[in-house]
């Protein structure tokens, strides 16, 4: 009788430490558009405050949120393309490291007060090639709605923004035809040197 009550206290415990486990990798396992709506929702915070924050604040606010939220290394392959596997090692983290200090300078700029704007989700579909795209629009008031089509992949247990659409435009698109060139035409040093003089006007203007 004890020997069967022993078994089933341990079947028990057992059984818990399943369930638990399989809780904390639900949990962990943040979807596509979880991910955008908890960036965007970071985002909004930061805009209530950011004026009073400034732009070192906002800067220092969403360093967090944009890491969290986008694959920067994989960005930064992509924007080089073919010309990424010339670079040492030494350049490429140091792209990717300016590449990092650029989009949280850009959303730090571009988003810094708020006026009653809010995130919609519209829709996500999943990719020919296993990705997700995450359909949303800012709700400007006063103002024409800006379209955002978000592009991730899957990194680890969780997914990444990879790409940004606005209105149509994609800023992947962008940077992958300026900066490339600029590579090509001026070399490493040049192109790390303009995205630096970027992020230096973002936090002046």
């Amino acid at each position: 009788m004890i020997l069967k009550k022993i078994q089933l206290v341990l079947f028990y415990i057992f059984c818990l430490a399943v369930t638990n486990t399989t809780l904390a990798q639900t949990d962990s396992a943040a979807t596509a558009k979880q991910v955008v709506e908890k960036f965007q929702s970071e985002l909004i915070t930061v805009m209530k405050n950011g004026k009073q924050l400034g732009y070192a604040g906002r800067y220092k606010n969403l360093t967090q949120p944009v890491s969290d939220s986008h694959d920067l290394t994989k960005i930064a392959r992509i924007i080089v393309g073919k010309e990424w596997e010339k670079l040492s090692e030494t350049q490429q983290q140091k792209l990717v490291d300016a590449i990092i200090r650029l989009s949280i300078a850009s959303y730090a700029h571009n988003f810094k007060d708020f006026s009653g704007e809010s995130f919609i989700f519209d829709s996500e579909e999943e990719t020919t090639r296993g990705g997700f795209v995450v359909h949303s629009h800012l709700v400007i008031p006063d103002d024409k709605p800006v379209k955002f089509d978000y592009m991730l992949k899957e990194k680890g247990n969780s997914w990444r923004i990879i790409n940004i659409i606005a209105n149509g435009v994609s800023d992947l698109a962008l940077k992958r035809s300026e900066y490339t060139t600029i590579l090509q035409r001026e070399g490493f040093d040049s192109l790390v040197a303009k995205i630096n003089e970027r992020i230096d006007a973002y936090s002046k203007l």
